[in-house]
């Protein structure tokens, strides 16, 4: 079964989660959407969306968990604890005042210690967001699938519909020739009353002016149009196009046999099946 162009997925690795949304599309169009700073990963996940994907509007977005993924590098003021401790023994040298400044207590002092926030490095944070969007891709190919096979079901059901219309028309184009040719022959003796008539030479003309009005060879190459799409959406792989081509057959085809017929029932019977050609044009633009 063929995929959809339309699916979600979403994933985490460590502090980094990406998330897959695509729609329709008559190409691939892969956008990025990343934290500041982290305009690096727009390639390597745009060159992972080209391989798991031929068409549609992928949109990938990736977001960080600050908290989680910044460390803390803590870092000693040398300069600033040594003259706390130099302070604290003059008070007890020179006032008598006991020195009990503990590790603890000299932590508590203020600017004594530095914090700051180390970010993961570009190679960490590329490899964090591949594997997400490796398991998130599962997901967005797993979501397609389902759809691509509601779509496929929904076609088939259609494609049974344009079958039956089809042989209704079929049936129908004998009588269609049979009448044209007995209409035309009526209009050449009326307009030909005052002459001698040929009445063999009027048959001959009625024949062939009726050929034209035969639908057969449309009709023909209508059920292998039903063949080969049924064939399409019974394979895998990357096949919108082709059905989206095939399906401009289709319709080429009924305006044809509709040019054809003039009949009242056979005109209706057209205009249902350009009605279902339509519909499954419609499904067919959301197939990859």
């Amino acid at each position: 079964m063929p995929n959809s162009m339309t699916g979600f997925g979403r994933a985490s690795a460590g502090a980094l989660t990406v998330e897959l949304r695509s729609v329709n599309h008559r190409y691939l169009d892969v956008s990025v959407r990343t934290p500041r700073g982290c305009a690096f990963l727009e390639e390597p996940l745009k060159a992972l969306a080209g391989r798991r994907a031929a068409r549609g509007k992928v949109e990938i977005g990736v977001s960080i968990d600050s908290l989680a993924a910044e460390t803390l590098d803590i870092t000693l003021n040398r300069p600033v604890l040594e003259s706390y401790l130099a302070a604290a023994r003059t008070l007890g040298e020179e006032y008598g005042v006991v020195n009990d400044v503990g590790a603890s207590a000299a932590l508590r002092f203020p600017d004594v210690m530095a914090a700051a926030r180390r970010e993961p490095e570009a190679e960490t944070l590329t490899s964090l967001a591949l594997s997400a969007a490796e398991e998130a891709f599962r997901d967005f190919d797993g979501a397609r699938a389902r759809e691509g096979a509601r779509l496929a079901s929904d076609i088939l059901g259609k494609l049974d519909g344009i079958e039956r219309l089809t042989a209704l028309i079929e049936a129908r184009m004998p009588e269609n020739v049979a009448a044209y040719r007995e209409r035309l022959r009526v209009k050449m003796t009326e307009i030909l009353e005052q002459r001698a008539i040929d009445e063999a030479r009027i048959l001959t003309e009625a024949a062939v002016y009726a050929d034209r009005v035969c639908a057969d060879e449309e009709l023909v190459r209508l059920r292998s149009h039903i063949a080969a799409l049924r064939g399409m959406l019974g394979q895998s792989g990357a096949a919108g196009r082709k059905m989206d081509f095939l399906v401009q057959e289709f319709t080429r085809e009924a305006n044809t046999i509709g040019s054809k017929c003039n009949d009242t029932e056979t005109v209706g019977l057209v205009v249902d099946l350009k009605g279902e050609i339509e519909k499954i044009r419609e499904q067919v633009q959301n197939i990859e």
